[in-house]
């Protein structure tokens, strides 16, 4: 009865995945929430880039990096996390994305790899190390895993359970007659309010901060946000079904973890979190002067 009386109230959801067909290429919102993602994250880039007098140019392997990482890790994450028996069984399909099956733990795995190359590789020249370039990539990931969980949304994908709230999603296309939580909604809000701190900070406190504090709070709170709201979410895959805690909460706590020490070891060090330049530098001589 009281089911029946929220699902009334219940916001009825049946958009269509797809925004047009152009022949056999499917456009879809998720594909289009995902290059706003890199689009504004570049922009972002841009903006961090000029502010500590980078050049420009250095943007272009980033970027290329974060693509392939991106892409690759979080599909091969959902291969070797969720399902690995199906994969082994059927290769094949490891290649074929758009039947959807990105895991965000595999990617932000192999976005950390590909991030350890690009400052390896370009640091030393340009000095910056690979602590300076994720204090930066986690705001970027903060706004584009906002947009990665509309895109979820707009696939009536990875929700959550049965609620009697009123703000409650009735995912039609799924065959849902009760209102489900929508945990892509919830876990958008928290990637927003999460990015604009990290932004807010970086553009206010940058020069009172100390290398890695701003990544240990991205990965503190994103993957803390994560582990709280699969406690309502549905089960992705059937062995999930009896886990006190399923696979997503347990690859959160090492990235939770992870970032709580290295909030505590930035405290701790001397090293500034913003680049070393030689307008900075030379700020810093007239000072002790």
């Amino acid at each position: 009865m009281i089911l029946s009386l929220f699902s009334a109230l219940a916001i009825n959801w049946n958009v269509n995945p797809e925004i047009t067909s152009i022949g056999p290429v499917h456009i879809r919102y998720y594909s289009l929430f995902f290059v706003i993602g890199f689009w504004l994250g570049y922009r972002m880039f841009v903006y961090f880039y000029k502010r500590e007098q980078l050049p420009v140019s250095l943007l272009d392997p980033l970027l290329f990096t974060l693509i392939i990482c991106t892409i690759v890790g979080a599909r091969l994450g959902h291969v070797l996390f969720y399902q690995p028996e199906y994969y082994l069984a059927n290769p094949a399909e490891i290649f074929k994305i758009w039947h959807g099956g990105l895991a965000s733990h595999g990617g932000a795995i192999a976005i950390l790899i590909g991030l350890w190359w690009y400052a390896r590789h370009y640091g030393k020249k340009y000095s910056f190390d690979f602590l300076w370039i994720l204090d930066r990539i986690g705001i970027v990931i903060a706004f584009a895993g906002m947009f990665i969980r509309l895109g979820n949304l707009m696939n009536s994908e990875i929700y959550g359970d049965v609620t009697d709230l009123p703000w409650g999603f009735v995912f039609l296309r799924n065959g849902e007659i009760f209102p489900k939580h929508p945990t892509q909604l919830y876990e958008a809000l928290a990637y927003l309010i999460l990015g604009v701190a990290l932004l807010l900070l970086y553009r206010y406190r940058l020069d009172k901060l100390k290398r890695g504090f701003l990544f240990g709070l991205f990965l503190t709170g994103l993957f803390g946000a994560r582990f709280l709201i699969e406690f309502i979410k549905e089960p992705q895959v059937d062995f999930e079904a009896g886990m006190a805690l399923n696979m997503g909460q347990l690859l959160s706590i090492p990235f939770v973890i992870a970032g709580i020490i290295l909030m505590i070891r930035s405290s701790r060090i001397a090293t500034p979190a913003m680049r070393e330049t030689a307008n900075n530098a030379k700020e810093k001589g007239e000072k002790r002067r």
